[in-house]
Order: C-alpha cells, then structure tokens, then sequence
C-alpha cells in the first residue's frame, strides 16, 4: 500500500560516485518499505530514463519515461531496492545518505 507520505520527504538527488545523478536517502528506509512509484508518461521505446515493466510473462512490456525523482537510480549488484510494477521497495535497512539502487539486468 502506498504512503501518504511525499517522494522529496524520503529521497534525494545529488551527484553520485556510481554515475551521473544519483537517488539518495532522506531518513531511514526499513526493509520492504515502500519508497515511491515510478511516474511519467507512457513511452514507445527505450531511452534515458524509461523503465520497462513486465506485467505478465508473455504480454508486452509496458513503459514509463521518468518525470519524478526515481528517475535518477542507478545499477548497483545487488541494489537495495527493487520495483514491483512501477512501485520502488526496499530490499535491506537504508540509512540516511546511502545511494539507493536497483539491479538493471532484468530490464535490459
């Protein structure tokens, strides 16, 4: 179930030492915590930012391009965070600071 709470109240963007712009942690984010959905419009093919979601195997993937601050999550193996659907989940405590990930290979 999604948090009342706002996107910019548990994460941020800075310079990251893994690539670019990254996604970091406002406060502390418990394992399984529900971090945000990824948000923007539709897209027809790959590009910066786009998310490919497989819904159910053998049914065309569906995309995003990204407008929100989940745009700026980078590779990391493992990442400490992972989607279901479009929505973000934490896989492990992140505390503060930490550099939130997810493992690209799946959406490759």
């Amino acid at each position: 179930m999604a948090s009342k709470e706002k996107l910019k109240d548990i994460v941020y963007s800075k310079k990251s030492t893994i690539h670019g712009t990254g996604l970091f942690a406002r406060r502390k984010i418990k394992k399984g915590e529900y971090i945000g959905t990824y948000e923007g419009p539709a897209a027809k093919r790959n590009g910066t930012y786009v998310l490919w979601v497989y819904e159910e195997e053998g049914k065309e993937p569906i995309a995003r391009s990204g407008r929100n601050l989940l745009r700026y999550l980078n590779h990391s193996v493992p990442g400490n965070a992972e989607f279901d659907g479009f929505d973000l989940y934490a896989l492990k405590k992140i505390n503060p600071d930490d550099e939130i990930t997810f493992d690209y290979k799946e959406f490759d």
